[in-house]
């Protein structure tokens, strides 16, 4: 009986082993199925969260919104207020400068040009101006003259002209005197000469007596002037005694010549005022060649290159204050009415997670927005978020624009939780 048992065992056995086998493998084919979907599951959900907490709040508590974002900068475009070409930049991108340092220097030929006009422009008015106030001097002193001449005119007219025909007798009789010491002279000029000729006298004697007669023939040409001067002293004088209208028509063309100086002054200042102001607009422009860094920041990029010809107003470099960067992020329309500008916040760069920079709210959008279109789910796209600023108060230099970053909102309470980082 033995053997048949074992025969009938060992056929039954076969059959049984191939259905474990089967039964094996179908087992792990599902498990390895239900490891890809738990898998794609948490990839799916680690997707969503990190959407969500790159561009979106988490409430973690009542008193502490969470929210993560990126690093920003208010940018300043740096451009010449004047057109030119470019002569120097003298700054890369990374670069930092400070308030007042050069950035880039701008061709001054044809402003150097349009000063150097100015300069002329200005040196000429002058000039003219200069010129007019000295004849205006002389006609003030030639009106002053012609009033005290009009004046005594009236007072001592008959008095002049006597005067004059004294001066007049006196100068004639002097020169009568004179022109008989003239024929004196010639006199013995003549015979010192023959006699030097015969060598009755010296030679230096006939020399000395010619000298003498030339000497009084100046002096006798003297006289002739002096005769003539008081002839037309006389004959003014008579004049003003018997025509008072000369006076008041020389006083009327003296004021008539100062009015017209006058107007030259004027004309002249004017231009004077003109060419100051070329001058002064000429090296406003050539201060306005060299662009200077409006406040200390860092150069985020550079847009030209010397050789270059720009325009008025072409940005030449941005230039961000990273001084005053803050952190872009987003809080959910339900809890921003719990958000108020002012308070306390903090925020977590990822070098340096366990050491926040305080911070503060800036700024609350006035309106609310839509999720942005990379939030690939309907249900977040259709909800709407209002967005926040965190000024940065500590950690100046170590956070940067476009630097993914945590932050949290102190929105009750004046501590914060002991438990340390709340997201």
């Amino acid at each position: 009986m033995t053997p048949d048992v074992q025969t009938a065992v060992l056929p039954a056995s076969r059959p049984t082993t191939r259905g474990a086998d089967t039964t094996g493998q179908t087992t792990r084919s599902r498990g390895r199925r239900r490891v890809v979907v738990f898998a794609l599951i948490a990839v799916v959900a680690v997707a969503a969260v990190v959407a969500w907490r790159t561009y979106f709040s988490v409430p973690v508590s009542n008193d502490v919104i969470a929210l993560s974002g990126r690093i920003e900068g208010d940018v300043s475009m740096i451009a010449p207020k004047s057109g030119g070409r470019i002569k120097e930049i003298r700054v890369g991108e990374g670069d930092i400068v400070k308030a007042g340092d050069t950035i880039a220097v701008l061709d001054d030929e044809q402003v150097r040009a349009r000063e150097e006009q100015a300069r002329a422009a200005l040196g000429q008015a002058e000039a003219r101006a200069n010129s007019a106030r000295d004849q205006v001097a002389v006609l003030q002193e030639r009106l002053v003259q012609a009033q005290l001449g009009a004046e005594q005119s009236k007072v001592d007219a008959s008095g002049r002209v006597s005067q004059a025909d004294a001066d007049l007798a006196a100068a004639e009789a002097q020169l009568a005197q004179q022109e008989a010491s003239y024929q004196l002279a010639l006199f013995d000029k003549e015979a010192y000469t023959r006699l030097a000729q015969t060598g009755a006298v010296s030679e230096r004697q006939g020399k000395v007596a010619a000298s003498t007669a030339d000497q009084q023939a100046a002096v006798v040409a003297a006289a002739h002037r002096r005769v003539d001067a008081a002839k037309s002293a006389l004959a003014m004088a008579r004049a003003n005694l018997t025509n008072p209208a000369i006076r008041a028509a020389e006083i009327a063309g003296v004021r008539g010549q100062l009015a017209q100086q006058k107007a030259e002054i004027a004309s002249a200042t004017a231009q004077i005022e003109q060419a100051r102001a070329q001058l002064t607009e000429a090296q406003a422009n050539r201060q306005d060649l060299v662009v200077r860094a409006p406040f200390t920041g860092t150069v985020m990029t550079k847009s030209a290159e010397p050789g270059e010809v720009v325009m008025a107003g072409t940005p030449l470099v941005s230039l961000v204050d990273l001084e005053k960067v803050y952190l872009r992020g987003y809080v959910p329309e339900g809890r921003i009415g719990s958000v108020k500008s002012g308070q306390p916040a903090r925020v977590y760069l990822d070098s340096s997670p366990n050491s926040p920079l305080d911070a503060y709210v800036s700024r609350i959008d006035p309106q609310a927005t839509f999720t942005p279109e990379n939030i690939y789910f309907r249900d977040d796209r259709v909800k709407q978020v209002v967005g926040v600023k965190l000024q940065i108060k500590s950690g100046v230099g170590f956070a940067k624009p476009g630097m993914p970053a945590d932050g949290e909102i102190l929105v009750s309470g004046t501590q914060w939780p002991k438990a340390g980082r709340q997201s």
